[in-house]
């Protein structure tokens, strides 16, 4: 083969994928636009071209930008709950600093808070995880347990303070996620409200503070702070405490003993 057919060959193949990169992105335009009136039971074929150009842009922050942004115009725009759910689990892989503003526009509504906090609880950027702590007091009994649970997965510190006062709440619901979500945030604070918090916990409350306190002990243990977990172990060892609680605490103290 000549260089002249090698860069015929060369050009040939260049423009097919030029022609093929403006037929995506026509798809992909067309998929965004179905969103406006996507619904349940409509055809979740039309959405394909947005799962195949999340696949292709991997690794073209550009591209990827430029989806996430055509996701961002859909759901700002007013769309269907199932069209709101399609979107919101594509931005929980797309998603930047770009989506928070919308997203956060989601957690205040029963409809779509969780699906919402999902989304942001997977978004990197600390904007996110700032629009659910902003969110916490101003959302309902009801919604409060999810976005204190987001607060713990993303181990947000600066939320301790909001939690830790949700200890004692009225709602076992919500009493119940602030302990283990201080417990996932695993620092110094959580350890200190959570042992303070052990000691005054109500009959319906004793067993989610100790299991609570474990898991809180883990992540200090995890964290290298040894002398701190030992301390919350040991707090575990009283006669009130039952037995498995015990036990449990008695064989973190000794894994503790173990690291060097």
């Amino acid at each position: 083969m000549t260089s002249k057919e090698i860069t015929k060959m060369t050009l040939a193949a260049g423009a097919a994928a030029m022609v093929a990169a403006k037929t995506n992105a026509a798809a992909v335009d067309t998929a965004l636009g179905t969103l406006k009136t996507y619904d349940w039971g409509a055809d979740r074929n039309a959405l394909n071209p947005i799962d195949q150009a999340i696949i292709a842009t991997h690794g073209d922050s550009a591209a990827r930008k430029a989806l996430e942004k055509g996701l961002v115009d859909a759901l700002a725009g007013g769309i269907s709950r199932s069209a709101q759910d399609y979107v919101c689990r594509k931005l929980r892989v797309v998603g930047t600093a770009q989506s928070v503003k919308v997203l956060a526009a989601l957690l205040p509504n029963e409809e779509s808070s969780h699906i919402a906090r999902y989304a942001l609880e997977r978004i990197p950027d600390a904007k996110a995880v700032k629009a659910m702590r902003d969110a916490l007091p101003k959302v309902s009994s009801k919604l409060k347990p999810g976005i204190i649970g987001s607060l713990g997965v993303r181990r947000d510190k600066k939320s301790i303070k909001a939690i830790s006062k949700l200890l004692g709440n009225s709602d076992t619901g919500v009493a119940r996620a602030a302990a283990h979500s201080l417990a996932l945030i695993g620092t110094s604070a959580t350890a200190k409200e959570l042992s303070k918090f052990a000691k005054k916990a109500p009959a319906n409350m004793k067993m989610q503070a100790a299991d609570a306190s474990l898991i809180c002990a883990e992540q200090l243990l995890a964290g290298g702070a040894k002398s701190e977990a030992v301390a919350l172990y040991k707090g575990l060892n009283g006669d009130d405490q039952p037995r498995h609680v015990k036990v449990a605490a008695m064989k973190g103290v000794l894994t503790a003993a173990a690291k060097k």
